[in-house]
């Protein structure tokens, strides 16, 4: 069961759980588009449900809450290093079923591949997801074909309306101002919302305007496939397509010295892209990826092939994010439909 609360409700219940909670995202950040007076949507703060943007899917992914793009690992002087602290809150994100999927592979790589990564660990045990539903598909949306388009992991769904909100909470920590719950010592005088009980159910997207086959017998013919090259003719490097997707993970290094003390400094840990020059460049100037089409070949077959070998299942969620910022028009869903048709034309 779930229940329903009025628009007021549902303001006062927002506020409540920014006390407790830091509350991320998608918003409108006006005139911060690429091009000049152009919108963009991407994750930010919010205190209220008018902050967020409901029907439209985000620009940018929740990636960036979970990995900073800019994050300091340790502050160093001369003798000693310090980490900086961890969140002072605990934290909400809200998204949608392909972007809850591609937590998993988040999680996957920073948690289960070997390692646990600490700075990731910190953040993520503090973070609880809210689901966003979707009435309809988007225009460059696939998750129906990743598999992507459903779930039910979540801590919370929401869905806003003019003058209601409809919630089915699974968090007992989000249902205490819903149930009347609250601890004594939050300072409230009044800390429950009136909700009434009814069935709430996530609305899903029921086809997809884009349709993608993944290949199933990629071989050794794939990775010197002809394609790659025409893919990398027009890739201009740009690495768009990494930073927008909510499953890439690649980083480097910084370390920056002080200018009041240069043996002092702080290393932080940067977003990076598979497909920018010097990505793979190593001591003695050798590199594995030297083109385009390399590059391009090495994003969608670890998407498609070496991730799922190593985990069981593809790493690409569908969301369509790539195919939208890119500035040469290249479609990665269209990349992988032809790699399936061909494969087919060769079984004929």
């Amino acid at each position: 069961m779930g229940y329903r609360l009025s628009k007021a409700d549902g303001e006062k219940l927002f506020g409540m759980w920014a006390k407790r909670y830091d509350i991320f995202a998608p918003k409108r950040m006006e005139g911060e588009g690429c091009f000049s007076d152009t919108d963009i949507i991407r994750y930010g703060r919010v205190i209220s449900p008018d902050q967020i943007v409901w029907d439209q899917k985000s620009d940018y992914s929740f990636k960036e809450v979970l990995l900073a793009i800019n994050e300091t690992l340790f502050y160093f002087t001369e003798g000693q290093a310090r980490v900086p602290e961890g969140p002072k809150k605990d934290r909400l994100i809200f998204l949608r079923s392909c972007d809850l999927h591609a937590v998993k592979r988040l999680d996957e790589i920073y948690l289960r591949n070997g390692f646990e990564d600490y700075y990731y660990k910190r953040v993520r045990e503090r973070t609880k997801f809210i689901l966003m539903g979707c009435a309809v598909t988007c225009d460059s949306g696939f998750c129906i074909s990743m598999g992507t388009s459903q779930s039910e992991n979540y801590d919370a769904y929401i869905k806003a309306g003019e003058d209601e909100m409809l919630l089915d909470v699974k968090d007992s920590d989000l249902e205490m101002e819903l149930a009347g719950k609250m601890p004594e010592n939050t300072g409230e005088d009044d800390a429950t919302v009136a909700a009434e009980t009814v069935l709430v159910t996530p609305e899903f997207p029921k086809e997809n305007k884009e349709q993608v086959a993944l290949p199933k017998k990629l071989s050794n013919a794939s990775f010197t496939n002809e394609i790659w090259k025409e893919y990398g003719s027009r890739c201009i490097g740009c690495g768009r397509c990494n930073f927008v997707c909510p499953t890439c993970t690649c980083f480097t290094m910084q370390d920056i010295f002080y200018r009041d003390n240069p043996r002092t400094g702080e290393r932080r840990r940067v977003w990076a892209s598979c497909q920018i020059d010097g990505y793979t460049d190593m001591a003695g100037g050798h590199s594995y990826r030297q083109n385009q089409g390399d590059r391009m070949r090495f994003k969608v077959m670890h998407k498609i092939y070496d991730f799922e070998k190593r985990f069981g299942y593809i790493m690409c969620v569908g969301c369509g994010r790539c195919d939208n910022v890119c500035p040469e028009y290249i479609s990665y869903s269209n990349c992988i439909n032809r790699l399936a048709k061909e494969e087919k034309a060769d079984e004929e």
